[in-house]
Formats: C-alpha cells, sequence, structure tokens
C-alpha cells in the first residue's frame, strides 16, 4: 500500500471517528468467531478504537466451546427452543468455560496487543449485580433472563480507561447463577448504557435472502421489516436470536445494529470506519 492510499484510508475514517468518539458500543462475540488469530485482529481493532475515544465493550457467548467441554465429561448438550437445558451440573460447566476459560483468554489477547499498560478487564454478569436475572423456564433449569442491568459498573470502568469483556452469567436477587443467553445479555447491556450501536460478530455474512447463498445479503432493513420476517418464519435457525435482539435494541434506543462476519478479520473496523461497512445493519426507522 502506498502512503497516498494510507492517508485516503485514515482521511475516510475521519468523520466517523468524529462521530463515534466518546459514543458506547457493545460488541458481542459468538462463540463460533472465536478463533485465535481472529481474536487478535479483534483484540487491535478494540484498542484502536479505543485510542480514538470510542468506548468499547466485548459481551462474548461460548456455546461451542461449551459443548466441546460437556462432551469430555460425558453429557450431551440438550437444547430446548435454541436455549440450552441448563442443570445444576451444567451451569458450572457454563461457567467454567465462559468466566475461566473464553474470558480470560480474550483478556489475555487484548492486553498482549497494547504497548502500553494492560487495559482490558474480564466482567462475569454475576459480578458487582451486574446482570440481575430472573428464571425463563423451570423446564430449562438454570437459564435465566435479564431483568436488570447495572450499567454503572461498565462506565465506570470505561471512565477508567478500561474495556470490559463480560461473560454472560447472571445472578438472580439471591446470588444463585445463571446461564444468559448471550445475545440476549448484550442487547440488555447496549439498552442500559444508551449505546450508539450494538455489533454482533457471528460466522456468518449477515441476514441472507437464501442462507445457502452469500450473494444475497440484505444489507439494510428496520427493525418492522426484521420483525416481520421473523414472523412470517422467512428466518430460522441460530440467526433468529440475534435477530431478534438487534430489532429489540434499536427499539430500545440503541442508534444501529449490526450483524457482521466475525470471520473475516478487522471486520469491526471495516464495519465502523469505512464507507463500505460489511453485514446488515438494523435502524429503527428507514431514513438512509
Amino acid at each position: 500500500m502506498t502512503p497516498v492510499q494510507t492517508a485516503n484510508i485514515l482521511v475516510q475514517a475521519l468523520p466517523y471517528i468524529q462521530r463515534f468518539a466518546g459514543k458506547s458500543v457493545v460488541v458481542k462475540l459468538g462463540g463460533a468467531a472465536i478463533d485465535k488469530e481472529l481474536d487478535r485482529a479483534l483484540a487491535q481493532d478494540v484498542l484502536l478504537l479505543r485510542s480514538v475515544g470510542v468506548r468499547c465493550v466485548l459481551v462474548h457467548g461460548g456455546g461451542p466451546q461449551v459443548d466441546a467441554m460437556m462432551r469430555r465429561v460425558g453429557k450431551e448438550p440438550e437444547f430446548r427452543d435454541g436455549l440450552r437445558v441448563t442443570d445444576a451440573e451444567t451451569l458450572e460447566l457454563v461457567r467454567m468455560v465462559l468466566v475461566g476459560k473464553i474470558n480470560r483468554d480474550l483478556v489475555a489477547t487484548i492486553n498482549g496487543e497494547t504497548r502500553e499498560e494492560p487495559v482490558a478487564v474480564g466482567v462475569s454478569g454475576e459480578d458487582a449485580g451486574l446482570l440481575t436475572v430472573t428464571p425463563r423456564d423451570s423446564s430449562l433449569g438454570f437459564v435465566g433472563d435479564v431483568s436488570h442491568v447495572r450499567p454503572s459498573v461498565l462506565h465506570r470502568l470505561l471512565d477508567e480507561g478500561l474495556t470490559p469483556v463480560v461473560s454472560t452469567i447472571g445472578a438472580d436477587e439471591n446470588g444463585q447463577p445463571y446461564n444468559v443467553n448471550a445475545d440476549e445479555a448484550a442487547r440488555a447491556i447496549a439498552v442500559a448504557m444508551g449505546a450508539e450501536k450494538i455489533v454482533y460478530l457471528t460466522a456468518a455474512p449477515g441476514l441472507l435472502e437464501d442462507k445457502d447463498n452469500p450473494d444475497t445479503l440484505v444489507p439494510r432493513l428496520t427493525s418492522s421489516e426484521l420483525n416481520a420476517r421473523i414472523e412470517s418464519g422467512s428466518v430460522q435457525g441460530g440467526m433468529i436470536p440475534k435477530l431478534r435482539a438487534c430489532a429489540e435494541a434499536v427499539d430500545g434506543g440503541v442508534d444501529t445494529a449490526h450483524i457482521i462476519d466475525g470471520r473475516v478479520a478487522h471486520a469491526l473496523l471495516i464495519e465502523l470506519l469505512t464507507d463500505a461497512g460489511i453485514g446488515t445493519m438494523v435502524k429503527r426507522e428507514k431514513n438512509w
């Protein structure tokens, strides 16, 4: 790349940097998109955004990694309506994988990319009452819905120049831990923080008209259009919770929600700081 090309890229990014400086962006990393090299690229993205004043909160899942751990100990994962059936033993495995493994690895990766003092800090939804939950359904065991978010926990960390990395284990009012769907947890956090954007990094290009044809990407739609697709049954499978969360996020006050391909290196920067963008963007009103 020539110096002129580099300069053009920086100039293109300037208005986006000015727009998002001081704003909060919640980034949800799906377990299927977690990869050592891609995590390093994401760490670089988060650090660059932090350096220009964007307040990033990283929320992660870990479904495939939990599945693998369960099978290692002889338990077969069970799902109902897309949610993991979580008995007491499974809950301990989920906490171990999300809080003790994935969270620590992501924190280490981000801190390993900074040339200054470490900035990433791991936070569980159980910590300081960040995520208060209520039970979803007794047949699911310890699966909870977020009833309250304490955003001051994250704002204080951000005010100190730190980057929170959140694992989605919540607790009820008695301190009992619950497994929380990471898509929903990220949505609740973004709404509670009054975030400018929520970005879902997935193992898919975005919303496709034909799930087997990446050329049928839907680049933009409103929350009402998205809800209509969900209700009509034209969207199926694991994309539904993410799409529903996107619609609820923008209806809850988040300016835009994005589903982008986390398997693309530096996808976050491409989406936030370039004219091109990738994936699917959801807004409340059609004003583009």
